[in-house]
């Protein structure tokens, strides 16, 4: 059987469910197609679930801080309400009818099932060819990377997907990997008595952001009770009587009753037929052009766009939509800017939290010349004083002298995430740094670290 459409859209995600719908709202035929749940990981068991779960426990984080500044505090924590309100405001428990209604409501038609590319504008589903006028919106995002480790397989690990769907915290947990969603929910679960163990092959937690913040983030960890290992490779995992052991490379045993697999996630492109438009599909990602185009030799007899996770540019629900808004005006050919990454903005949700956008200091120095580095540590700036419980944070700025604007920026702190946003602005729209100088900042705030950051840029 085939059935045609002005544009098939392959996963419908965070990207594809905003590329499909928008696409709908203007009139064009449009079939949406997805597996699994649409909307993607965010709403189900990423973004929406995690951050219900990590104010929770920063709220006991929070109460306990009353006994160094206001008083004294007995607080006991309960996951009930936890679970409770995951299931019921925000996965609907794991039911997405209400966004499959939102997508046929625009005129869109909705298809349920595992999709693939059979061909340039063309994709099969259970027996079914969809063929797209217009072209193909690839949107099938991201799944967890589960490592080769010796036992692993056929072990009850945990992904991030069964920590969302955790109905009360285990008694002990081990976890892989020490990037932002494995130390996330390690912390959410640790204020709520779990004994955590965190395990990082690499040399530092959050290797990907500025030393400074890794060691923030370490301290305030292990002031929560959470063991941390890094240069540490887990070579064996085995399980019995209802516990793991991982065996490290040094021959350490760590023991616990759960244990989380977070060291990272890549598209499977070998599941999408993707050779049957050039590309690779051992490759982790497709790779696209600014219009959001596939860059392969067979793509262009029908345009096939990708959006989200599946390009590499960073799992984030905000590329995913930027990315869908770019695809979007190059099908419906109108203009716009490409796509441009140099001030992508990410926060860990950890307490403190650590926003950061565009380059580190390590990055900016391998292809720039002239690099100025400054640093505030919150507890010396004025509201961090003010604030003292929980303030522990740092602000770095990573400035381009030659051209006198900021390339990169780390916000690690309370509300580190929000002071992002100024910094974001700044390294965007590359304001310059005498203007930033010279700039008000309200007193006493965090944001206010920025102007401290400043007066140490050398």
């Amino acid at each position: 059987m085939n059935e045609r459409a002005d544009v098939v859209v392959l996963g419908m995600g965070v990207g594809g469910e905003a590329a499909a719908g928008a696409l709908a709202e203007e009139g064009l035929s449009v079939v949406g197609i997805e597996g699994d749940l649409v909307g993607g990981e965010c709403p189900y068991w990423g973004c929406i679930p995690s951050k219900m779960m990590i104010r929770a426990g920063n709220l006991l984080a929070e109460a306990g801080r009353v006994n160094a500044m206001s008083g004294s505090s007995e607080v006991a924590s309960d996951f009930s309400p936890v679970a409770s309100r995951i299931r019921e405001e925000a996965t609907t428990d794991w039911d997405d009818q209400i966004a499959v209604d939102r997508f046929t409501g625009k005129g869109g038609r909705f298809v349920r099932g595992w999709g693939r590319l059979t061909g340039p504008g063309r994709v099969e589903v259970d027996g079914t060819t969809y063929e797209a006028d217009r072209g193909v919106v690839i949107g099938t995002g991201q799944s967890p990377a589960i490592p080769p480790i010796e036992g692993l397989a056929g072990t009850p690990y945990w992904t991030n997907r069964n920590a969302m769907e955790a109905e009360t915290p285990p008694e002990s947990m081990l976890v892989l990997g020490g990037g932002a969603i494995g130390l996330e929910v390690a912390q959410a679960f640790a204020r709520f008595g779990t004994d955590v163990t965190v395990v990082e092959a690499l040399d530092r937690l959050l290797p990907v952001e500025e030393p400074e913040a890794s060691d923030v983030v370490r301290s305030t960890l292990e002031a929560d009770g959470i063991g941390v290992y890094t240069s540490s490779r887990a070579d064996r995992v085995s399980h019995a009587d209802g516990r793991f052991t991982v065996t490290l490379h040094d021959g350490t045993q760590l023991h616990a009753h759960r244990l989380l697999v977070s060291v990272g996630r890549r598209g499977k492109l070998d599941r999408l037929g993707v050779e049957s438009i050039g590309l690779d599909p051992s490759a982790h990602a497709i790779p696209v052009d600014g219009r959001m185009r596939v860059d392969g030799p067979g793509s262009d007899a029908h345009a096939v766009w990708a959006v989200g996770d599946v390009t590499g540019q960073g799992a984030f629900t905000h590329v995913a939509a930027y990315q869908a808004a770019i695809a979007v005006r190059d099908i419906l050919g109108q203009e716009g800017p490409p796509a441009d990454y140099r001030a992508l903005p990410r926060v860990t949700f950890t307490d403190p939290e650590v926003g950061a956008v565009g380059e580190t200091e390590r990055q900016a120095r391998e292809h720039r010349t002239d690099v100025k580095v400054g640093v505030a540590r919150v507890p010396t700036t004025a509201r961090g004083w003010i604030h003292k419980a929980g303030n522990e944070g740092v602000i770095k700025l990573v400035a381009d002298a030659g051209h006198g604007v900021l390339v990169g920026a780390t916000s690690a702190g309370p509300v580190g995430g929000e002071v992002l946003g100024a910094l974001s602005v700044a390294v965007h729209a590359e304001v310059p740094v005498k203007s930033l100088r010279h700039m008000i900042y309200a007193y006493p705030t965090f944001h206010r670290g920025i102007e401290d950051a400043l007066r140490d840029l050398s």
